[in-house]
């Protein structure tokens, strides 16, 4: 009975995405039209994100191991068990924001208008695709736009969720420009709703997110790369297991 429940709310919840986000394709289409006017996509986003989760009873709590200045720009690394966590990172951020996501998303019906405009799209098996994307990321970073970047690649099969190893690429962006990076620790989206919610359903909750303190990188040399690497892998990891 439980499982037919969260099966229920799983289509509740994808229906309520789909609304608001149908209701604000107008403005949204407007806005994609222009690279000038991509901001306001990111804040039409972070309002969709928000309303979509809200009516279907999923809300978002941060706790925050410093003061944190959502204004600034930086790297944002989480690690990534739910669909939730684009949410929550939309949400996390006030500033100019960009996801890096594979390809496919550029054919989703929800997914492909910002991964056709504000957010990078990376085939990972291509050494050019990764080439392009890393280029693009480093050209948004450098015009203020934040990068969300999730270390592990991808949702892991296992359940329940374990974190997986960190790719090098966040990292090496981070010391390459110069830029904080953000641990983020999503401690319990994957309760809430597990990877794309299909197998297990959803529930109304609130998602726990942990914002870590911002890591300097501006000292740092390309050398440093797998040290930072196991550092925001610790940090994660030991607030996961806490």
């Amino acid at each position: 009975m439980k499982l037919i429940l969260k099966k229920a709310h799983i289509y509740f919840y994808a229906i309520s995405v789909t609304f608001f986000y149908f209701l604000m394709y107008p403005a949204l289409y407007y806005f994609s039209r222009k690279p000038t006017r991509y901001k306001y996509m990111v804040k039409l986003r972070r309002a969709w994100a928000l309303l979509s989760s809200a009516f279907a009873g999923i809300f978002y709590r941060f706790t925050y191991e410093a003061p944190f200045d959502r204004t600034k720009t930086y790297i944002i690394c989480p690690n990534h068990t739910s669909n939730l966590d684009i949410s929550a990172m939309c949400l996390l951020l006030k500033s100019n924001c960009s996801f890096m996501g594979k390809e496919e998303l550029t054919e989703g019906i929800v997914t492909s208008l910002f991964f056709r405009t504000v957010d990078i799209p990376v085939n990972r098996e291509s050494k050019m695709s990764s080439f392009r994307a890393f280029k693009k990321a480093k050209e948004n970073l450098e015009a203020g736009i934040t990068m969300i970047l999730f270390p592990e690649g991808k949702i892991a099969d296992d359940y329940p969720p374990k974190l997986h190893s960190f790719k090098n690429g966040p990292f090496r962006l981070a010391i390459e420009s110069k830029i904080p990076v953000v641990p983020v620790t999503v401690l319990n989206t994957w309760e809430i709703l597990w990877d794309t919610g299909t197998k297990f359903g959803s529930k109304p909750g609130i998602c726990n997110i942990f914002v870590h303190m911002p890591i300097e990188t501006a000292h740092l040399t390309i050398a440093d790369t797998d040290n930072l690497r196991e550092e925001v892998y610790r940090i994660i990891h030991q607030k996961l297991e806490e």
